[in-house]
């Protein structure tokens, strides 16, 4: 369940999970229960005064498999030897810690971050983060990343010949309400070419981070658009076995959303776990 290696983690690109600035590193996830957890199956062994720490497992059918022979990059990147159980620590076990004067309304806005207007179709991008029983989660930090209307990611190791934005860097933040709901405005990322294949194009898609009680309790998905004609070609897409979590991937344009003379609305909630839950790398 860890970001490291799964096809729906920031794929080969520059703007990985590990190499953004906005992400912290993924690791196995914590004993405590939690909506951002999934079930505990297994105790590891300890010795007298030791922590002892569940492991969780990783639900079948629905996830991509960690080694997906068409995104090529897996065979690199999955485990080949059973996860390690970290202790954890007070860094661990007590973070994030967050309050308004480290979280802004102007994180949540991709477009105001710098002093001119991006280029682009600009969109408000809004859901709920959910538990399995349809309750809302709050406090949950959301952090996303996404390449530029021309799609370009800003990065070092950025290789796309698309030109960058001055005014767009790619990358967001908020924490959800009391009812579980966030709500990004960003620009409408562009698609752009990955080397994974002959003529490889990956669709528009935003990443998305979340973090529960403490930085070990991490989640990486991506959101797709509706109507994209690269997600029947998008290996990453169609790493998800089962077409309805696939379909759950895709967010919904909600005319009620979209902001007349200014943007696009979409809607798109996020189920942590449960029979309707989102993919997670």
């Amino acid at each position: 369940m860890t970001a490291e290696a799964s096809p729906m983690t920031a794929e080969a690109s520059p703007m990985t999970a590990e190499a953004s600035p906005m992400t912290a590193e993924a690791s196995p996830m914590t004993a405590e229960a939690s909506p951002m957890t999934a079930e505990a199956s297994t105790t590891a062994p300890a010795s007298p005064g030791e922590l002892i720490l569940p492991s969780y497992q990783r639900p079948s059918g629905v996830h991509p498999p960690l080694d997906f022979s068409r995104y090529r990059s897996t065979a690199l990147r999955h485990p080949k030897r059973p996860l390690v159980l970290l202790p954890h620590r007070l860094t661990e076990i007590t973070g994030p810690l967050l309050g308004d004067d480290l979280i802004t309304p102007t994180d949540a806005d991709l477009t105001t971050q710098h002093g001119g207007e991006p280029q682009g179709q600009r969109i408000i991008v809004t859901g709920r983060v959910l538990d399995s029983d349809g309750r809302p989660v709050p406090d949950t930090l959301i952090e996303i990343w996404q390449t530029n209307a021309a799609g370009r990611y800003r990065h070092s190791r950025e290789h796309h010949p698309a030109p960058l934005d001055p005014n767009f860097d790619g990358i967001g933040r908020c924490i959800t309400d009391s009812a579980g709901r966030y709500r990004f405005v960003t620009i409408q990322p562009g698609a752009y070419p990955w080397g994974n294949h002959h003529n490889a194009w990956r669709p528009a898609h935003i990443h998305f981070s979340l973090f529960g009680r403490a930085f070990t309790q991490r989640l990486v998905t991506q959101m797709y658009f509706p109507g994209d004609p690269l997600l029947p070609l998008d290996p990453i897409f169609n790493s998800v076995p089962d077409e309805q979590a696939r379909q759950r991937l895709i967010a919904r344009f909600d005319i009620d959303l979209t902001q007349p003379e200014w943007a696009l609305g979409y809607a798109w909630d996020i189920v942590l776990r449960g029979r309707g839950e989102t993919v997670f790398g």
